[in-house]
């Protein structure tokens, strides 16, 4: 093989470094330096933000996008399913609102992994890798916000209210590329996020003579010390700089300015103001939102569980995707809806059903993503794909495209360790409009 060949894959790199002379490091080094001259640079997409809306404990399929009205009652369970705006599509019956509004969704019906787990399949969802013991990997806000950085002096990843898990963090990356968490629900009266406001005694003359007299001590340790911690350091000064001194910036997050119907249109209540957050957040330049909503391990009463917790949901949902597309943003933002699985076949002994990743559904909207679709379906009883299945890793490969990120270019973990954004995925075209 020429030492010269440029072409190297993980199935070479040890026969070249023999060849050439070069240790496994150099290899590695020559590697990065050649995945750098690929173009794997991130441009923006058609999705210039992301609303990542994520219902923990696994929402069931088949009481939500993927009713079977027609199965025996054992698998179709208590509850009814309605119409939506796409002839033959149906929902579940508590979706009144979202049905209305399946012209502009793409469900995806044919979703699978096989992590039964909770943690690891939220690992899944979040990180579009499966767990591995040797390796944290990178939450894809993390991975947005390492490959573009902030927009309009506003965090690029924003979590609401807060880190959700710890598979939402930054992983291998550097921590200066961990989301903006809250710090407290927007839902609450007198919310304000910590951080963002002065103290009383402070004027923003005061605040920038203190932020100078910080950066002369921060140059003095930074020649004496470089590490990922100090960088860090100073790059979370930078922005929380940015952010604290631009009032447009800081009013993005202060949901007290939205107009009173709009925030009744949403609703007075937790799912309502985190997705008119959102909203504003995207609308002001946040690349990436990360939001979590209720608790949907349903193992037992499902019936009622759902009809406790969806109506809410089901109404700021619908009002977030009709939002965006009044305001011109749908188009350039994409809303992935998704749980770590679904839930199994059969209703249980106690009127639930328990944890179940052979086949679930998620929803994606906007962003470069089609309109009125169903993407994939399950079987007749809804327990594995029956066409188009979807893995995790094809998943979050299209999301990334649809942001303008090259899924399989490789970031540097610890060591000069590359490791491809998604290992394997494809872009699913068909998902594409």
């Amino acid at each position: 093989m020429n030492c010269r060949d440029h072409r190297l894959s993980r199935r070479n790199v040890l026969t070249i470094g023999a060849a050439c002379g070069l240790s496994l490091t150099d290899v590695f080094r020559l590697r990065s330096a050649q995945a750098d001259q690929k173009n794997y640079e991130s441009k923006e997409g058609k999705a210039k933000s992301v609303i990542f809306i994520f219902l923990p404990g696994g929402m069931a399929h088949q009481e939500s996008f993927d009713p079977k009205p027609y199965a025996p009652f054992e698998y179709r369970g208590p509850m009814g399913s309605i119409e939506t705006t796409i002839p033959g599509v149906r929902f579940g019956q508590m979706f009144q609102k979202t049905s209305k509004i399946m012209d502009k969704l793409t469900v995806i019906r044919g979703m699978t992994h096989g992590e039964a787990a909770h943690e690891r399949g939220t690992h899944n969802m979040f990180t579009g890798y499966r767990p591995s013991p040797a390796l944290q990997f990178p939450s894809m806000g993390s991975v947005v916000s390492h490959e573009f950085g902030p927009r309009n002096n506003l965090p690029p990843y924003v979590m609401i209210p807060n880190q959700p898990n710890t598979f939402a963090g930054t992983g291998y990356l550097s921590s200066s590329f961990a989301g903006f968490s809250l710090g407290s629900d927007p839902a609450q009266n007198g919310f304000r996020v910590r951080d963002l406001q002065l103290p009383g005694n402070v004027n923003f003359e005061r605040f920038d003579k203190r932020r100078k007299m910080l950066d002369m001590v921060n140059d003095h340790f930074k020649k004496r010390e470089q590490s990922d911690s100090m960088d860090a350091v100073d790059t979370f000064y930078d922005r929380a700089y940015n952010l604290v001194s631009s009032q447009k910036a800081r009013e993005a997050f202060d949901i007290e300015k939205e107009d009173p119907k709009i925030r009744d249109q949403y609703g007075r209540n937790t799912a309502g103001a985190r997705m008119l957050l959102a909203r504003r957040l995207v609308e002001a330049g946040v690349r990436y939102v990360t939001l979590t909503y209720g608790g949907w391990d349903h193992h037992d009463n499902i019936d009622g569980q759902m009809k406790s917790q969806v109506p809410a949901f089901d109404q700021a949902f619908a009002t977030l995707i009709g939002d965006l597309e009044t305001r011109g943003l749908l188009d350039s933002t994409m809303v992935c809806l998704c749980s770590e699985f679904g839930r199994t076949p059969k209703i249980n002994a106690t009127a639930g059903r328990d944890h179940w990743p052979k086949v679930f559904s998620t929803v994606l909207a906007g962003g470069g993503i089609k309109r009125g679709l169903v993407y994939g379906q399950s079987n007749a009883t809804a327990s594995e794909p029956e066409t188009d299945p979807l893995t995790v890793e094809d998943w979050a490969t299209t999301i990334y495209h649809c942001m303008g990120i090259v899924a399989d270019k490789e970031l540097m973990a610890p060591g000069d360790r590359p490791i491809e954004i998604v290992n394997g995925g494809k872009v699913r075209t068909a998902l594409l409009a």
